[in-house]
């Protein structure tokens, strides 16, 4: 059985996944996407859509051999400058071609693939997507306009404020973030996304296949992913969560996500996202959750 890793050593998650899959006698590569296309070697055949990988040792992997691809994290391509900037830019974009077909020929190998990256991509899609299939959501505006925003921090007693792709933590939106002039400029530059505050408790949903893990994430910080003081305590899932939990992950096309929830005091699950490739490592050594035993076998199934 031969397994990839998306990712590369530098990554405590991949790295831990790893050498959990060689103890179990499995033979594991990290697809380290940065060493393309100056050391690793991708060939793809179009009419038998399949190929193979050479890795800079020189080993080489037939996609056919490959059972499974984990994705952790990506880096895109690393093509060497040149002086000239039209031959790099095809140079990028040839290298990136090849690799997506390569990445997208064999989607029932990865774990997730290629189009669940791009959906995750899309929070709005996500969270429009999360209440069409019958998931509490909070009341969420994605605009750049000023006048938008002002109406809507009036129909709410609190309001928090956060990128609409991700990147940075949520926020608080207060009356100085709101002068006029300030908001255009910020706004001429991104769109932003603007949210009702749900008061209540953090709670982190692992889904793997059909496996469901829970725990109340307790912190005082907006965003507890900025509390390194942050304590999870494992939580029984109510039945109705994990029949939601598997619905999600099935309608983001995920075979496995960790699912974030702010539980409200009245006992209601809101929907805050679903990630894509979450760290499982801190979760997993709080709550005794096997996430890497149950991903192994999700990888070796």
């Amino acid at each position: 059985m031969k397994i990839l890793i998306l990712s590369s050593s530098e990554d405590i998650h991949a790295a831990h996944l790893k050498q959990s899959l060689i103890e179990k006698g499995i033979t594991v590569e990290y697809l380290d996407t940065r060493l393309f296309p100056t050391k690793l070697k991708i060939s793809w055949q179009p009419i038998i859509q399949t190929g193979c990988l050479t890795f800079p040792d020189g080993k080489k992997w037939d996609l056919a051999d490959i059972n499974k691809i984990f994705w952790r994290t990506f880096s895109g391509v690393n093509v060497p400058k040149s002086t000239n900037s039209y031959p790099n830019t095809i140079a990028i974009n040839d290298s990136i071609s090849l690799l997506r077909s390569f990445m997208r020929s064999k989607p029932e190998k990865w774990v997730n693939d290629w189009e669940a990256y791009q959906f995750h991509k899309e929070k709005p899609l996500q969270l429009s997507l999360a209440n069409k299939i019958g998931v509490n959501i909070p009341a969420t505006l994605v605009t750049n306009d000023a006048e938008e925003i002002l109406n809507f921090y009036q129909s709410y007693s609190e309001v928090i404020f956060k990128p609409v792709y991700g990147g940075s933590h949520a926020q608080f939106l207060t009356k100085e973030h709101l002068e006029i002039n300030r908001m255009n400029l910020a706004l001429s530059i991104s769109p932003v996304t603007i949210q009702e505050y749900i008061p209540g408790t953090n709670i982190r949903s692992y889904v793997i296949g059909e496996k469901v893990y829970s725990a109340e994430i307790r912190s005082s910080s907006l965003d507890f992913r900025e509390d390194k003081q942050a304590k999870l305590i494992y939580l029984e899932t109510p039945k109705d969560i994990k029949k939601q939990c598997l619905t999600i992950t099935k309608a983001f096309g995920l075979k496995w996500t960790g699912i974030d929830w702010r539980l409200q005091p009245n006992g209601e699950y809101i929907f805050l996202e679903a990630n894509f490739s979450p760290m499982f490592l801190h979760f997993e050594k709080q709550t005794g959750c096997p996430i890497t035993q149950n991903l192994i076998e999700l990888l070796t199934s």
